[in-house]
């Protein structure tokens, strides 16, 4: 007889997941308003970053709070009148909605970060992806995995014996 192992099948499976299988929803920022209204924006998301979209929904690039509060306020610009385009990030990590989960995963650990938006092979912006998102994955598909069968060897004994205990 031999030994049936379904784990196979289970880790082929999460290898093949594609991202648009567990990304979640982005909350971006359009890359016509002014700074205030980008952090304030932010704020009403809270998240400290925000991916940035022109009106097609096309990623442009990404914004952080640290990042315009240093080089806005820092620089005494006004954040009313100062656009968040010229705040833009643009050599941040993003991952395509139809690669693996497993290439987003190695990509997030090698830019080390914890989330990046997912686009469209147009770089529409779709959603987002994160670590956490990921692990949750593995571990709902770690509970699902059957349990690994092992045959008994062929001169196994099945069932136990017990004395029959007499009273009188």
């Amino acid at each position: 007889m031999e030994q049936i192992n379904t784990n196979d099948f289970w880790s082929a499976n999460l290898q093949a997941r594609i991202v648009k299988d567990i990304i979640e929803p982005a909350k971006s920022i359009f890359n016509k308003v002014s700074v205030k209204a980008a952090l304030e924006e932010m704020q009403a998301q809270a998240t400290d970053s925000s991916p940035v979209i022109d009106q097609r929904g096309e990623l442009l690039g990404t914004v952080s709070k640290n990042q315009m509060n240093r080089e806005v306020g820092g620089f005494g610009h006004d954040p009313k009148t100062e656009p968040v385009e010229a705040q833009i990030e643009t050599n941040n990590p993003y991952c395509f909605e139809d690669q693996t989960v497993a290439e987003a995963e190695q990509m997030m650990l090698n830019a080390k970060v914890g989330e990046v938006p997912v686009v469209t092979r147009e770089k529409l912006l779709v959603g987002t992806i994160s670590i956490e998102a990921i692990a949750q994955e593995k571990r709902w598909r770690k509970r699902l995995e059957p349990l690994t069968y092992y045959p008994a060897p062929e001169n196994a004994t099945i069932g136990c014996s017990m004395p029959l205990l007499h009273h009188q």
